[in-house]
């Protein structure tokens, strides 16, 4: 299968390249600049510019790309975090539908935070969507595709919830102040954290690309964890004590609305249609993931 990447330098896309040719799969990926490789294509998507021969031949497509949402957020920041996932998914979409013949899949990545905060609702792909600004791109993001749905391609859309890796993401960002001690709930500790291990999560996509699936999906572990238990396991996994609190007024104070939407609110987002499908986790509980993810 040849499959054409965008965002292939992030955490996801990083160990996803490498996995599908370790898998026999031809990978093409997109890239900003103009001095691409001879497995690059270049495009400029703040642009719209991107040219059609660079999906000529593919199979399928994989977009991860989207500004990190993990700093302080402004107005000027929210609009590229939303425009660099609409814009990109717009311009594949679109790219793909008017391509002949035509690319079977494209699989998008999303965020479980789709869902808004929500409390102790137990959140499957058929709960009703939320209300917050994560909320707001991850609607956005999945609407981006249309055109290609609308020309008959296969979409599957990954609603991605805390993605484990000691290399990127939240995980990484935590593990200094745990290692020195530091370490401690957000919060009231109570909201939920719907998280997923590095590896599933590539999993999860080559079960997107090789499988006769489409629509939405979950991409978290079935057994989600309060912040309060992810710090204790955490803590377990370091050997470190986590007995810091960082009060909710405090996090609001550092990171604003950020603060409040990706570490405050939660969800209590479940794998239902992964499940139903067919997929098996390879480390669906909290203690494993973290240990696989620190190399422990």
């Amino acid at each position: 299968m040849k499959v054409v990447v965008s965002g292939a330098s992030g955490l996801v896309g990083s160990a996803l390249v490498p996995a599908l040719r370790a898998a026999g799969h031809d990978v093409v990926t997109l890239v900003r600049r103009e001095s691409a490789g001879p497995d690059e294509r270049a495009w400029n998507p703040a642009a719209g510019e991107l040219d059609p021969a660079a999906l000529a031949g593919a199979d399928a497509i994989v977009n991860l790309s989207g500004a990190t949402i993990g700093r302080r957020w402004n107005e000027a920041r929210k609009r590229e975090i939303l425009e660099s996932r609409v814009a990109t998914t717009s311009l594949l979409a679109r790219t793909a539908a008017g391509l002949d013949p035509k690319p079977v899949a494209l699989v998008n990545a999303g965020p479980t935070g789709i869902y808004g905060d929500r409390g102790d609702e137990i959140l499957t792909e058929d709960s009703e969507l939320g209300s917050g600004f994560l909320a707001e791109v991850g609607r956005a993001w999945e609407e981006a595709a249309q055109p290609a749905r609308d020309a008959g391609l296969r979409v599957v859309q990954f609603r991605q919830g805390i993605v484990l890796s000691k290399d990127g993401g939240a995980l990484e960002r935590l593990l200094l102040p745990f290692k020195l001690g530091l370490g401690g709930r957000v919060g009231s500790g109570r909201q939920w954290w719907s998280w997923v291990g590095l590896d599933d999560v590539v999993a999860a996509y080559r079960f997107g690309l090789e499988n006769d699936v489409s629509g939405a999906f979950n991409l978290v572990s079935p057994n989600p964890a309060t912040n309060a238990q992810f710090v204790k396991a955490l803590g377990r996994a370091l050997r470190r004590p986590t007995v810091l609190p960082l009060p909710a007024f405090a996090v609001r104070t550092a990171f604003g609305e950020m603060g409040q939407e990706a570490l405050l609110d939660g969800q209590r987002v479940l794998p239902a249609r992964l499940l139903d499908a067919g997929f098996t986790f390879s480390y669906p509980d909290l203690d494993s993931a973290l240990a696989r993810a620190l190399g422990r």
